[in-house]
C-alpha cells in the first residue's frame, strides 16, 4: 500500500512540474474496442487542466478528475458488468470515491480555490 502511494506522488509530481505532459490531449478510447473503449473513454476527463501555482490545490484539483473517473468507470462495470462480485466493488468504489471528492472540494474551498464541476 506504501508503495503505491509512494508511486502515485511521484507521479503527481512529475505531472506537476511537467505541464506540457499534464495538459496532453490523450484520446485513451482511441485503440480500444468494446467495454474497454467505455472504460478508457472515462480516462479522457482528466485531459486540459491547468495548474493553479499551489501545489496543494493542484494535487487535489488533478485527484477529483482522477476520482471521478474511477467512478465512471464503475458505472460502466454496473452497465455492462456481470459478475456480482465486482458488481459490489464497482458500488462500493462509487460511494468511496464519491465521499473523496466531497473532502477535496471542501479543502479546495479552505484553499480559496474554485473546484471543478
Amino acid at each position: 500500500m506504501l508503495t503505491k502511494k509512494i508511486i502515485l506522488a511521484a507521479t503527481m509530481a512529475a505531472l506537476l512540474t511537467t505541464p506540457a505532459i499534464a495538459q496532453s490531449s490523450m484520446d485513451h478510447s482511441a485503440h480500444a474496442e468494446g467495454p474497454m473503449a467505455d472504460y478508457m473513454a472515462t480516462m479522457d476527463t482528466m485531459n486540459g487542466m491547468e495548474s493553479s501555482g499551489n501545489a496543494d490545490a493542484d494535487f487535489l484539483l488533478m485527484m477529483i478528475p482522477h476520482h471521478q473517473s474511477a467512478i465512471d468507470m464503475a458505472k460502466v462495470e454496473l452497465e455492462q458488468g456481470k459478475d456480482q462480485e465486482t458488481q459490489e466493488m464497482a458500488e462500493k468504489i462509487i460511494a468511496a470515491q464519491e465521499e473523496e471528492i466531497a473532502e477535496m472540494k471542501a479543502m479546495l474551498k479552505r484553499l480559496g480555490v474554485e473546484a471543478p464541476q
